[in-house]
C-alpha cells in the first residue's frame, strides 16, 4: 500500500531542561515518513526545502526508503522553527518563525503520487489540503491534522477540509476551541458532523481518545494512554510521529487484505491509536529524529505488548498462572 504525506520539512531548534539543538532536523512530514515507514509500506513525500537545507538529511529520507520526488528545492531558506519546552512538556513556547521558501509552497503531485491508497494531510494551510485532495484519484483513507492558527484565521476552510477526509486528528485545545465549547464530547459530536467517520484527540502526555458517530459508546469511544516514560528528551513531533505509526498500520493492515474492499474498521483504528502512541512514546526519548533512526518493528511489538497488558483491568499476571495472553501475535 502506499502512502502520500503532504507537509513541512524543516529545520529545527530546540530547548528543553534535558538539552537543546540547533538547525536539527524537523517537520511534520519528517517525522511522519520516518514512522510510518518502520511498517514497510511505500511513503511518498510531499513538502519544500530551501537550497540550503544539508544533503545529509536528504540522505537519511532517502535510506529510510521515502520517495522524495515531491520533495521540491526552492532557491532561498528552509523553514525554521525554533521553540523551548518547560517541565511542562505538553506546550512550546515559540521562540521564532521562518517560513522562508515554505510561505509560497504549493503542493504539485507527481503522476505516480495520484494512486496512493493512504493520504496524510499535515497541519498546513487547509487551502492547500483542499488541493492536495483535488489531485487524489481514489484513496482508500484520508486523513487530516490541523493547529491553532488555521482555526483562527481559515476556519470556514479548515470545515470544508474536515468534511472531504475520514478521519481528523487534533489536539484537545483545538477539539474545544473549533466547537467553542469547554465539552470534548460536545466538540467531537460538532467535528464528527462535519463528514468525518472517526475523529481522534491527542491528549499528550494522557493519550488518545476516538470519537465515531453512533449511539452506543461502546461502539463510538476509545480511550488509550499514553505510555509511561520516566524521561522525555524532547516532544517535537510526537503528533505527526504519533500519525506516522497510525497510518502506517493501517496501509500495512490493508495490505495483508488483497483486494480490499471495505473501509478501514473501528478495531483497526483502534489498535492504530496504540501503534501511533507507541511510536510517539521512542520519538520523545531524544530530540529531532535520532532515536527514531534506530527504532525497530520488535521494539514497536514489545512496548505493544505492555499497552495490553497495563490497559487490562482484568485478572493478568503476575496474579495468575494464566500467562498466554503475554505472546500473543502483534497485529
Amino acid at each position: 500500500m502506499s502512502i502520500l504525506v503532504v507537509g513541512s520539512v524543516a529545520l529545527d531548534s530546540i530547548q528543553t531542561p534535558f538539552g537543546k539543538v540547533k538547525d536539527a532536523l524537523g517537520g511534520s512530514a519528517t517525522y511522519f515518513s520516518a514512522a510510518a515507514r518502520l511498517y514497510g509500506e511505500a511513503v511518498n513525500l510531499v513538502a519544500v526545502v530551501g537550497s540550503d537545507f544539508p544533503q545529509e538529511h536528504v540522505e537519511f529520507l532517502q535510506d529510510r526508503g521515502v520517495n522524495l520526488d515531491g520533495l521540491q528545492i526552492a532557491e532561498g531558506k528552509t523553514f525554521r522553527w525554533s521553540g523551548r519546552y518547560d517541565y511542562d512538556m505538553n506546550t512550546a513556547e515559540t521562540l521564532d518563525t521562518q517560513l522562508n521558501v515554505f510561505a509560497t509552497f504549493h503542493p504539485q503531485l507527481p503522476d505516480a503520487y495520484r494512486d496512493a491508497e493512504y493520504v496524510f494531510l499535515a497541519n498546513i494551510d487547509p487551502v492547500l489540503q483542499l488541493e492536495v485532495l483535488s489531485q487524489i484519484r481514489q484513496p482508500t483513507l484520508t486523513v487530516l491534522d490541523t493547529m491553532d492558527y488555521w482555526l483562527n484565521y481559515r476556519k470556514e476552510t479548515l470545515s470544508q477540509a474536515i468534511s472531504a477526509v475520514d478521519i481528523v486528528l487534533i489536539n484537545e485545545a483545538e477539539a474545544r476551541q473549533y466547537a467553542n465549547t469547554f465539552s470534548l464530547i460536545r466538540a467531537a459530536r460538532k467535528i464528527l458532523s462535519q463528514g468525518p467517520k472517526a475523529l481522534v484527540v491527542k491528549k499528550g502526555e494522557y493519550g488518545a481518545v476516538m470519537f465515531a458517530n453512533g449511539d452506543v459508546p461502546t461502539q463510538s469511544f476509545f480511550f488509550a494512554p499514553a505510555y509511561p516514560l520516566e524521561k522525555i528528551k524532547d516532544p517535537t513531533g510526537a503528533g505527526d510521529s504519533f500519525a506516522g505509526g497510525f497510518i502506517g498500520y493501517l496501509a500495512q493492515q490493508g495490505h495483508a487484505t488483497s483486494h480490499r474492499e471495505s473501509s478501514v474498521t473501528k478495531d483497526e483504528i483502534k489498535r492504530a491509536i496504540v501503534h501511533g502512541s507507541v511510536v510517539a512514546s521512542f520519538t520523545v526519548e531524544d530530540f529531532s529524529v535520532e532515536r527514531l533512526r534506530t527504532l525497530t518493528m520488535e521494539e514497536i511489538k514489545a512496548r505493544y505488548r505492555d499497552f495490553k497488558v497495563f490497559t487490562n483491568f482484568e485478572p493478568t499476571c503476575p496474579w495468575t498462572d494464566d500467562c498466554e495472553h503475554l505472546n500473543e501475535k502483534v497485529p
